[in-house]
């Protein structure tokens, strides 16, 4: 007799996801900080086949939930997503783990870094590695254009909204939280009068994630004012303290006080991710402070995509940067690692607070087609922001400062992008062969 398959019990469900302890959890994050290469979209899909598939700790459409809402807020959405796994796991302190950790690692490896920049980066090898890496950069955001595209841009409509967001961004410099609070509108109307075209493929996703899966993860606190107004004033105190110290201490003029204000603009303004950041940030900090240039702004994004940890850590190298040429009546190098680490506290901290603040919201509203819809329209939008991005490299990177077409940028550009799409090549290695490359083209005498 043929058997029937029946719909699970709430008790079958429960039994996908298992509890881990805080000490296992600790491990996985510990290691995660070391081994999290590839920039945002590498470590969303690494912590997906770790927390998902292998350890099923949360379920498959609790990960996407966590992950749409990360990608609304502003910030670097890789380590957001991390904290939003760890607080649903072991609340706040589950929390701080997973974001400290997910960073930690790579502040150190990117100070070693910027200095052997700072201080060897015109010894002609060197140099020759860093022309080398330049269009490995410019292949491996063209790709996660494409990579993201494929993802969120299932229809005309939503094709619509990224090149609208495009041309906003990249002709009419239009701020990026204009652009994202217009999608996220957009969406939430779209919803209601063409779900056609915003619920695609949202209907199974709702039913899913209302079905009753991640039984095994912990319910969520209620919320209310007086926690809002704890955590706000707690993490707010915590965020401003070093740039209180900064500016008693150095002065309202100095560099350093100067990045950490900047920064925490950006920690506030700037939505989408890590691609979505740097062209804001580039824009400013190469532009208006001058604190470093465009070809050390796209050095600085192939040092950090090839340390572990966040891709925004790039930030951290224009704080470096920025202090090391500016460092006032301090020394160069004390000025540049205050400023690195004025920028990386003011860049991640606000993680913590818009995570702890807004996550028993958004499990509540776990399954509501309205905000799926507008999440949804908003990542859209961020595909037109990174397109964005890519041009903006794409311009300094193939057409040089006083030189036609650089060709060689072209061939190695067009490889990496290539083998990254075609034969899922790992970043890491494409990083580390076009610096081989960079250096024996360059030391070939044909640059």
């Amino acid at each position: 007799m043929k058997a029937i398959s029946l719909p699970q019990t709430a008790a079958e469900t429960s039994r996908e996801t298992s509890h881990p302890t805080f000490r296992e959890a600790f491990r996985f994050w510990l290691k995660l900080g070391f081994v999290s290469f590839g920039g945002p979209t590498g470590q969303i899909a690494m912590m997906h086949t770790e927390v998902v598939e292998k350890k099923k700790w949360i379920s498959e459409m609790h990960f996407l939930h966590a992950l749409n809402f990360c990608m609304l807020l502003p910030g670097p959405e890789a380590q957001q997503l991390a904290i939003y796994i760890g607080w649903l796991l072991h609340k706040t302190r589950g929390g701080i783990v997973a974001g400290a950790l997910f960073v930690i690692p790579s502040i150190f490896i990117l100070w070693a870094l910027s200095y052997i920049y700072v201080a060897y980066g015109h010894v002609p090898s060197i140099a020759a590695i860093f022309y080398g890496l330049k269009p490995a950069v410019l292949a491996i955001v063209a790709a996660a254009v494409i990579r993201i595209g494929s993802k969120a841009l299932k229809n005309a409509v939503m094709w619509a909204i990224a090149m609208a967001a495009f041309v906003a961004i990249y002709f009419f410099r239009v701020p990026f939280p204009l652009i994202i609070i217009s999608a996220g509108i957009i969406g939430l109307v779209g919803g209601k009068i063409l779900p056609q075209f915003f619920l695609h493929s949202l209907d199974h996703d709702a039913r899913a994630t209302s079905s009753g899966e991640d039984i095994g993860v912990p319910s969520t606190t209620r919320s209310s004012l007086v926690r809002v107004f704890k955590i706000s004033t707690m993490w707010i105190v915590i965020w401003s303290l070093p740039l209180a110290l900064a500016g008693i201490l150095l002065g309202i003029e100095h560099t350093v006080f100067r990045e950490g204000i900047f920064f925490s603009k950006a920690a506030v303004v700037t939505f989408g991710g890590a691609y979505a950041v740097l062209p804001y940030v580039s824009q400013q900090a190469v532009e208006h402070y001058q604190w470093l240039r465009a070809d050390q702004m796209l050095d600085g994004l192939g040092l950090a995509e090839t340390t572990p940890g966040p891709l925004i850590m790039v930030l951290q190298f224009v704080g470096f940067l920025g202090a090391w040429n500016h460092p006032g009546n301090l020394t160069p190098l004390l000025a540049a690692t205050l400023g690195a680490l004025i920028t990386t506290w003011t860049t991640f901290v606000p993680c913590f607070l818009w995570v702890f603040l807004g996550a028993p919201y958004i499990e509540k509203l776990r399954g509501a087609k309205q905000l799926t819809a507008a999440l949804s329209t908003v990542t859209a939008a961020v595909v037109g922001v990174i397109l964005n991005l890519a041009v903006w490299f794409g311009v300094h990177v193939i057409f040089p400062p006083g030189r036609n077409v650089d060709w060689f940028a072209v061939v190695v550009c067009a490889i990496a992008f290539v083998g990254m799409l075609r034969w899922k090549w790992n970043i890491v290695p494409v990083i580390l062969g076009s610096g081989v490359l960079g250096l024996i083209y360059t030391l070939s005498g044909f640059r």
